[in-house]
């Protein structure tokens, strides 16, 4: 059975945690200083912590923002259900959201609508790892806190006042807090943990204060840390291989009666000659990043899940742990086109590690779905 997931770690990966073991320094400590450089090497980040829990590096992003309990946060329907939890439990009112059906995120309108409605805040999530309407939403005038958990390595195109294209800016760059959470299912893992961000300094130098007091339960072991480094390191050949499967993949659907979600101006593989004329390379469009394949079904997924189990594919609910799918009956009436994705979007296997010969056999099933 080929399974919908599986986590990204090689022999790199094993031998930075084993040799951690041998060290018997587990705890936080200078690994979690490298783990942090690493970060804001990545993210272009002014500062960063590494903590425990998504929790934690939520609550320390509304400490620093100063955000009254009681005051709205908007999410999104399809965000992870810990978004919702964790909002409550602080004491704040969770306004939820409806999203495009084409991408599966929030729009500016529906958030401008939810700032009418007594938003103060946007938790931002990037689900599937496309990227929103960040710049027009950043324009509203609220706080943004980016969830950057399946959108790492994403970029925005950006242009100078002349209309000419300047270095695009990265996920994770536009809001005043951005948290990336680093657990199994996450483009980048660490086995647990987030890791919280202030892209500017001014934003940074408030965070600080909270983390030069915070007790050392809270961040992230060195032994989390050693794993997360090396996966930030291998990022950029990981996606390349993420990005050729969906590339083949998404040749597949675009001829079938499934659809796909609108991601940038897609995938297209280019080979370009080198100089030698001999050697080539590949380039992609880095506008959204593969961390899965989801599809949305215009059939049952009950009917599809059973047709890929018989061909010892496992393929998976896209949306089973959102926060429609932890609070569907009272969100169905205002969410619905939410609760269509919750209910139709499958996710299929996508990851480095699986084999030309795994990769052939979900492409032709892919094509040959009821």
């Amino acid at each position: 059975m080929i399974q919908t997931y599986s986590t990204t770690i090689r022999r790199k990966e094993m031998d930075a945690v084993l040799t951690c073991m041998v060290d018997e320094k587990i705890g936080p400590g200078d690994l979690n200083a490298r783990f942090i450089q690493q970060v804001k090497d990545f993210f272009g980040c002014d500062g960063a912590v590494a903590l425990r829990s998504p929790f934690s590096a939520l609550k320390y992003a509304l400490r620093s923002l100063d955000l009254p309990v009681g005051e709205g946060i908007i999410i999104s329907a399809l965000a992870p259900a810990w978004h919702y939890q964790a909002v409550v439990d602080f004491g704040y009112k969770p306004i939820v959201i409806d999203v495009d059906e084409t991408t599966g995120l929030v729009t500016c309108d529906a958030v401008h609508e939810a700032v009418k409605a007594g938003g103060r805040l946007l938790l931002l999530h990037e689900s599937m790892g496309i990227m929103p309407e960040i710049e027009q939403i950043v324009q509203l005038g609220i706080p943004v806190i980016e969830d950057v958990s399946k959108s790492a390595g994403a970029e925005v195109p950006a242009f100078d006042e002349n209309g000419n294209t300047i270095t695009p800016k990265k996920a994770g760059s536009f809001g005043v807090f951005t948290i990336l959470t680093l657990e199994e299912r996450d483009v980048i893992t660490a086995g647990g943990g987030a890791v919280l961000m202030a892209p500017a300094r001014r934003d940074w130098i408030v965070l600080k204060k909270f983390v030069d007091v915070m007790p050392k339960t809270e961040l992230l072991p060195d032994i989390n840390c050693a794993l997360g480094w090396v996966q930030l390191k291998e990022f950029k050949h990981n996606e390349m291989v993420r990005k050729r499967i969906y590339t083949l993949y998404q040749r597949t659907c675009m001829s079938g009666k499934h659809k796909m979600f609108v991601r940038g101006s897609g995938f297209p593989v280019q080979e370009i000659k080198a100089q030698d004329g001999e050697t080539t390379e590949e380039k992609f469009d880095n506008t959204s990043t593969t961390s899965c394949f989801p599809l949305v079904l215009t059939s049952s997924f009950k009917d599809v899940k059973q047709y890929t189990a018989k061909k010892d594919i496992e393929i998976s609910a896209a949306y089973e742990d959102s926060v429609i799918a932890a609070n569907e009956e009272e969100l169905s009436s205002s969410c619905i086109k939410a609760k269509s994705l919750y209910l139709r979007t499958a996710l299929f296997p996508l990851y480095p590690r699986l084999t030309h010969s795994q990769v052939s056999k979900i492409v032709k099933i892919l094509g040959t779905l009821p």
